[in-house]
């Protein structure tokens, strides 16, 4: 593996060579976990104390939130072993093999709020450890040359591939743990767990606003989702079930410790929605190097984790672009957010805005998967699924028009429905009232894609072949105004 390491990695979304599938579930562990063991996490952390919790409610919002996103994120990992490519284009075996865009949309959407927070949480806390280690002010010109520099790193590792991550991520999960750890000795001393909260809550009242802050950890593990297929489809499918499951739930419970620190330095700063200044403002002077390590190293890790899926997703839809040329691409767009989202609109809002949409876009259709999977008793056709990625038509997910819309009138409504009843700061539905300002929209839509969906599959059955049964069909590559399937 160690001449690889520094080799440009060559393979997209085609299928990985099965005497390449080297990799096992404790890979995926430290994946999972060097991407969330970080700055962008810490953040997340912080933003329950920045609506107004104490610190105890905090805690219990952010357990709950990784726990339920943790076991919805979970069955995500038993697609990339059987199908030996992304979790975007496994999902053409529920969605169809046009209708998987679906999945590269949500990569999309993720992508660039992940990538954006960390470059951002990351150059902050560069340039406020410098002002704090030399006196330096740089402004926004030392800030923005941060996030030019973190990008820049950020992007030849994508470019450089899945080796070179698992590398940075293995140094990450050491490093970032052990700085945090540290961070013991560095704020012990003035935390106070009996923290009562800034005495106003973001939407009101306590309920409300501890859903809200429930919600926006549990985007973390949620928008792992779209990703987790791009790391587990180098795993050979003998691993068992069980530990497939568990590395990506134990990598999330994991990340305890990150949202604890953020959580616990929260109730320290001045003021929580300025959190990067305030902390490098009561950080000792022996804490502020550490402090720009685990920056660095976590906005290198979570930035390639969410920035690497998409670069394969762009690459399939537009085959015009390589991985390289797409993840530059994705790169590029991002980059622009960060200082559009930071030097113009307010960064915090905008990350809660994003963070709501990853939750109630991607879950149903993590949802529509799973029972997918479980209904097609983990058969995929390896070779079908490739179909639109190849420029053919036909084969076993072909449905109508490359598209399942079974799948489709099932993720529609539950996303809309999810919308509808949301009720955060920038996202607030017409629905919201409906309990009293408690937002409903993860059960209501994930409860809609799981009824909805088997409702349809039972009512107007999916083909035979989709699970296996019957010869096998065969996809063609035909002119655009021909369709034809063989069997």
């Amino acid at each position: 593996m160690s001449d690889k390491i520094t080799e440009v990695e060559q393979h997209g979304i085609a299928p990985i060579p099965p005497r390449e599938q080297t990799s096992r579930p404790r890979d995926l562990f430290r994946l999972a976990f060097g991407g969330a063991n970080t700055f962008a996490t810490i953040i997340l952390g912080t933003l329950p104390i920045a609506y107004g919790l104490s610190f105890w409610a905090a805690v219990a919002a952010t357990v709950s939130g990784v726990l339920v996103g943790a076991l919805v994120l979970a069955p995500m990992a038993l697609f990339g072993p059987r199908t030996r490519t992304n979790n975007a284009v496994s999902s053409g075996a529920h969605f169809g093999v046009v209708g998987r865009c679906v999945g590269s949309f949500l990569s999309l959407l993720t992508a660039i709020t992940f990538f954006a927070i960390s470059v951002w949480v990351s150059g902050d806390a560069v340039a406020g450890a410098a002002q704090r280690l030399f006196g330096f002010d740089g402004g926004p010109a030392l800030r923005g040359v941060a996030y030019g520099l973190i990008a820049i790193a950020t992007l030849v590792v994508c470019i450089y591939g899945y080796r070179f991550m698992l590398l940075v991520n293995r140094i990450a999960v050491v490093l970032g743990t052990a700085i945090m750890l540290l961070g013991i000795f560095a704020y012990g001393g003035r935390f106070d767990p009996g923290f009562g909260g800034t005495g106003t809550y973001a939407l009101g009242t306590f309920w409300p606003t501890f859903i809200l802050a429930a919600l926006t950890v549990l985007a973390n593990p949620i928008s792992f989702g779209a990703f987790l297929g791009d790391w587990a489809r180098y795993i050979p499918a003998r691993y068992s079930t069980r530990s497939l499951l568990a590395a990506p739930f134990l990598a999330q419970v994991a990340t305890l410790l990150p949202f604890g620190f953020g959580i616990a330095t929260a109730t320290l700063v001045a003021d929580p929605a300025d959190y990067i200044a305030g902390l490098t403002a009561i950080s000792p002077l022996w804490y502020a190097i550490p402090l720009i390590a685990v920056s660095l190293i976590g906005g290198l890790s979570t930035g390639t984790t969410a920035l690497y899926g998409t670069g394969l997703d762009f690459s399939s839809i537009f085959p015009r672009l390589s991985r390289v040329r797409a993840t530059l691409l994705i790169g590029t767009l991002s980059v622009v957010f960060i200082f559009v989202g930071n030097f113009v609109l307010d960064m915090v809002s905008s990350i809660n805005a994003f963070a709501t949409l990853i939750v109630l876009c991607t879950s149903p259709w993590m949802v529509i998967m799973m029972i997918g999977f479980v209904q097609r008793r983990g058969f995929y056709d390896v070779e079908d699924l490739q179909v639109f990625n190849e420029g053919r038509k036909g084969g076993r997910y072909w449905f109508h028009r490359g598209v399942n819309w079974r799948a489709m009138a099932a993720w529609i409504p539950a996303t809309v429905l999810g919308l509808l009843f949301a009720n955060t700061p920038m996202i607030a539905g017409p629905l919201r009232g409906v309990a009293g300002g408690v937002d409903l929209s993860l059960v209501v839509t994930l409860v809609t894609a799981a009824i909805a969906y088997p409702v349809l599959t039972k009512l107007f059955p999916e083909p035979a072949e989709v699970f296996g049964a019957g010869d096998t069909v065969q996809s063609v590559s035909i002119h655009p105004d021909e369709t034809l399937t063989t069997y």
